[in-house]
């Protein structure tokens, strides 16, 4: 009797453990599906289940990555290690070399008129402008061309003399030439003396024509405006008429106006403290227009300034060049590349340099110390 339920029972235990080791090939498949969870990067606190933007700050809400798993190998040492301690990087590696190689510097500036070429147009006597023909500051004008008529009662009288010699004395030669060259002195153009004596009147008024082609400036004292060359002042200043008016007087020796040529320019290049002992007189230089790149050229140092310029740490260099074909405006920036003395050095590839803002630094490669 006893021997007939014990197996029974037994047979209940095992199909009861077999189906504990059995697994279920859906088990995975079954288990609890966890809720996307989306929240902002800068403020965690904000926690939603779908996507959306943070009330606070508006970014966009980040999807939180599930699955991690836990570390418990982190030891509270390397948590404590300074950050500085490691360095992770790619640099290729490359061989320094010891040659001789063209320095190449560059070097920012703009355009500015060739001081030595300014010409200046003054009053060689005393009187009244009857007519002005130029009307605006740095307006262009010709050379040759008709500036003004001024009335001088001193050429007045000195054209009366050449007329009263060739009608009462023409035999005079020496007094004759005097008085001709009286009036060439006094600003009378050769073609003007002619005049006179073919009319045989005195003319009431003398023009006065420009020697220099360019644009026309006012003299220093006849505005207040500062018309420092190659620099741009105010475009309401620029295009306004000019302060000399007809009917104004002149004095003797005055400076009327100034001339400056824009197609005989120079180009002011900074140079800083760094690069200062490697620009010498007389290197090669390419320049670049900013607002003209196509219209680049190459010249040379022509003059290095012995001296800073007003609140300026730079070094300036000039460089001399014709305008007349290129016609870049004055005032324009430019880059420019300076070419110097060939060094022999130590030479690093331009990528091997590492910058970290401030400082710049090399990587050297070793074998490790063994220990």
């Amino acid at each position: 009797m006893n021997r007939l339920i014990f197996i029974p029972i037994l047979f209940i235990v095992m199909a009861a453990i077999s189906c504990n080791n059995k697994k279920d090939p859906h088990a995975e498949h079954k288990s609890v599906s966890v809720p996307d969870i989306y929240t902002c990067p800068m403020h965690p606190e904000i926690v939603r289940d779908k996507p959306g933007n943070c009330p606070i700050c508006g970014m966009a809400l980040v999807k939180k990555e599930k699955g991690g798993q836990k570390s418990a190998n982190i030891e509270l040492v390397s948590l404590l290690k300074p950050t500085n301690e490691f360095v992770i990087s790619s640099i290729p590696v490359t061989a320094i070399e010891k040659k001789e190689q063209q320095l190449e510097i560059e070097a920012l500036g703009n355009i500015a008129y060739d001081t030595r070429q300014i010409g200046s147009i003054s009053s060689r006597v005393a009187g009244r402008i009857e007519k002005l023909y130029v009307r605006n500051r740095f307006q262009k004008i010709s050379k040759g061309q008709r500036i003004l008529d001024i009335y001088s009662p001193e050429l007045m009288t000195a054209q009366q003399n050449l007329l009263f010699l060739l009608k009462n004395n023409p035999a005079n030669t020496t007094f004759l030439q005097a008085a001709k060259e009286r009036l060439l002195l006094l600003g009378i153009s050769t073609q003007q003396v002619q005049q006179i004596i073919q009319s045989g009147k005195p003319s009431l008024t003398i023009a006065v024509y420009s020697n220099y082609s360019g644009h026309i400036h006012e003299a220093a004292g006849n505005n207040s405006m500062n018309t420092t060359p190659g620099k741009m002042n105010d475009i309401s200043l620029i295009t306004e008429e000019l302060s000399l008016k007809e009917g104004m007087y002149l004095q003797k020796g005055q400076s009327i106006f100034t001339v400056y040529d824009p197609a005989r320019a120079w180009a002011i290049l900074n140079i800083y403290g760094e690069n200062q002992n490697l620009v010498k007189t007389g290197n090669s230089v390419r320049v670049v227009p900013e607002t003209a790149p196509d219209r680049d050229f190459s010249a040379k140092i022509d003059f290095i300034e012995p001296f800073y310029r007003k609140e300026s740490k730079t070094l300036t260099a000039r460089v001399y060049f014709n305008n007349s074909v290129l016609k870049i405006p004055i005032g324009s920036q430019v880059r420019a590349t300076i070419f110097g003395n060939n060094k022999e050095a130590y030479w690093l590839p331009k990528d091997a340099v590492v910058s970290l803002g401030l400082d710049k630094v090399v990587f050297k490669k070793q074998k490790a110390a063994l220990q």
